[in-house]
């Protein structure tokens, strides 16, 4: 069982308000934020600490005060470095579908919107224009729901303003990531049963050797190396949020080596998967 938040398929906010706050600190289950993608567009804000953030292989540090607009689709994930950060999701196609603002400008940002993923620095006019709709979904006060789309409005105006010449081209080829989507999903979906590499580069249809460079260049890590790091923060998830034993939670991650399990589990925690569930109780 997952307990993650921030699953891909999640519906956000409400039917007509289809947009969702998350504060993130230590003692949010899925802290650690694993390389995931979903339909909804994202903005992420830092409130203090880092947050080293990875968009489709590209890397940005996020310092206190920066923000991070992420489009459909982009896998993405980060390691928050004692840091306290904020989310909001929205499903941009949906506002924009059901709005009369859905003009030519909206569509021409939508299918150039690639071009945006990445940091927004602090003190910038779209950071601030970030901040701001973090602001008011925080207090929630009587129209907030029109003030943050208005917001968002303008925070596409701007990019589409400043970015009017740039193109993505440091995204990989799509063909590309969508074969380390799937590889990604299999994961998602099986990460308690036994996997080998083998089986991840035939499932992304590259040879194992050709498949671990560009597995390694979109994550920063090896496949196993990413399998494991996904099975502890499953793990951790277990620790907080269930009673299973040690023993349990290491079998239901995948883990059939108790030995090893606290190896990897202290390797990226640094700490014992008994501390861990000590230390958050």
């Amino acid at each position: 069982m997952n307990y993650s938040l921030l699953h891909e398929d999640k519906k956000r906010g409400k039917f007509d308000f289809p947009i969702e706050l998350y504060y993130v600190d230590s003692s949010y289950p899925r802290y650690h934020m694993p390389l995931h993608w979903h339909l909804e567009y994202e903005l992420i804000l830092v409130l203090s600490g880092k947050f080293r953030l990875s968009i489709d292989g590209k890397q940005y540090l996020l310092e206190a005060g920066d923000s991070a607009w992420i489009s459909d689709g982009a896998i993405h994930g980060g390691e928050p470095e004692d840091c306290v950060y904020e989310c909001v999701v929205f499903d941009l196609a949906a506002l924009l579908r059901d709005t009369p603002l859905c003009t030519k400008s909206a569509g021409e940002f939508l299918t150039r919107s690639n071009s945006y993923t990445g940091r927004l620095e602090k003190g910038s006019a779209g950071a601030m224009l970030a901040d701001k709709i973090f602001e008011v979904m925080e207090k929630e006060q009587k129209g907030y729901e029109w003030v943050t789309i208005g917001l968002l409005w303008q925070l596409m105006g701007n990019m589409l303003k400043s970015h009017s010449g740039e193109t993505a081209n440091y995204r990989q080829s799509r063909q590309q990531v969508t074969k380390l989507k799937a590889v990604l999903s299999y994961i998602r979906d099986n990460y308690d049963t036994q996997i080998s590499l083998e089986e991840l580069a035939k499932i992304a249809g590259m040879s194992p050797r050709y498949f671990c460079r560009a597995f390694y260049a979109m994550t920063g890590k090896t496949p196993i190396a990413y399998l494991n790091y996904y099975r502890v923060e499953c793990a951790g998830e277990f620790l907080k949020l269930t009673d299973k034993t040690v023993t349990e939670t290491a079998i239901s991650c995948g883990f059939n080596d108790m030995s090893y399990f606290s190896k990897q589990f202290k390797r990226f925690k640094n700490m014992t998967p008994s501390q861990y569930r000590k230390a958050d109780r």
